[in-house]
């Protein structure tokens, strides 16, 4: 076999066993990542879950990506550890690896016009040799169904808008079909109707049995599709929990740098967050105290 399939069939691989549900299928422990002469990552402890969504948010800067690439061990430890599937990370080779987690990183480029269909179907090049290889076409289908991408299957990828590509490349996330899914910003490119369609994905292959880790920017997505939520704040987690727990305006403000309130849905319950801004409109500076002092200091929310 030539092509991409070639490079996973010189050895034959076992298929790696489902999780339990409950599993910690990815488990960091004391971990410290340093990129160049900054530590980036300092002491993180953190387990994704078989059955779970767990969303990773804070600010920009605060190592959210950084921790999604050393769950997925793209980016090694400089002291502590990653495990997934009960093995250290970098016991696994880069074919077992790929059986077991599927990573889709902020942003999809290809140098060559592939067609979508093409493009999708690179997901399933880690199951070349497995006896599940034969299910290739039948997972390329039911991915692009989902993300809605099966309507320009023949398109390029090159001639798709950004949120296309995002879709795409999605697709292809689902197409691998690994026990473990970690999504760097899914929703970053798409409007409000996919920004949904991708967390309802997410919690599908969450009830399928999979542990999804997803980077999101959206409090509010976070609040309503998360199982739990980690929130990072300089390199460290400032808390973990149920959205509806961790998700309390006095730590989002001092994280954030920004006054926010947070109250219930009132049909669902599900937290909102909102920033806290002026009075009324046309009323700069405005309404209930809770932005900058004189000093330029938080105040509270």
């Amino acid at each position: 076999m030539t092509g991409l399939g070639g490079l996973f069939t010189r050895n034959r691989r076992t298929v790696p066993a489902r999780p339990a549900p409950g599993d910690a299928y990815a488990r960091a422990k004391d971990l410290h990542v340093r990129l160049g002469e900054r530590e980036v990552l300092a002491g993180i402890e953190l387990s994704a879950h078989a059955g779970e969504v767990l969303a990773l948010v804070g600010p920009n800067g605060a190592g959210k990506s950084t921790l999604l690439s050393a769950l997925a061990a793209d980016l090694p430890a400089a002291s502590g550890s990653v495990r997934i599937d009960g093995r250290p990370a970098a016991g696994w080779s880069a074919p077992e690896l790929a059986l077991r987690r599927a990573v889709l990183p902020q942003s999809a480029a290809l140098s060559f016009p592939f067609p979508v269909a093409d493009v999708v179907r690179m997901g399933r090049a880690p199951w070349a040799g497995t006896p599940l290889a034969g299910s290739d076409e039948e997972a390329v289908a039911a991915a692009m169904a989902a993300t809605e991408v099966t309507r320009f299957a023949g398109r390029p990828f090159s001639a798709l808008s950004g949120g296309e590509r995002a879709r795409v490349a999605l697709a292809r996330v689902l197409a691998q079909r690994a026990p473990l899914l970690l999504l760097d910003e899914p929703t970053a490119a798409l409007d409000l109707r996919h920004q949904e369609l991708v967390l309802r994905i997410c919690r599908e292959r969450a009830a399928a049995g999979d542990a999804v880790v997803v980077v999101l920017h959206d409090l509010g997505l976070a609040a309503a599709y998360a199982d739990r939520a980690a929130v990072l704040h300089d390199g460290r987690i400032a808390v973990a929990g149920p959205p509806s727990e961790v998700f309390e305006d006095g730590l989002l403000t001092r994280v954030y740098r920004q006054p926010v309130e947070v109250f219930p849905h009132p049909r669902t319950g599900a937290p909102l967050v909102v920033p806290v801004r002026g009075g009324t409109k046309g009323e700069p500076g405005g309404g209930r105290s809770g932005g900058r002092n004189t000093d330029g200091d938080l105040t509270s929310a």
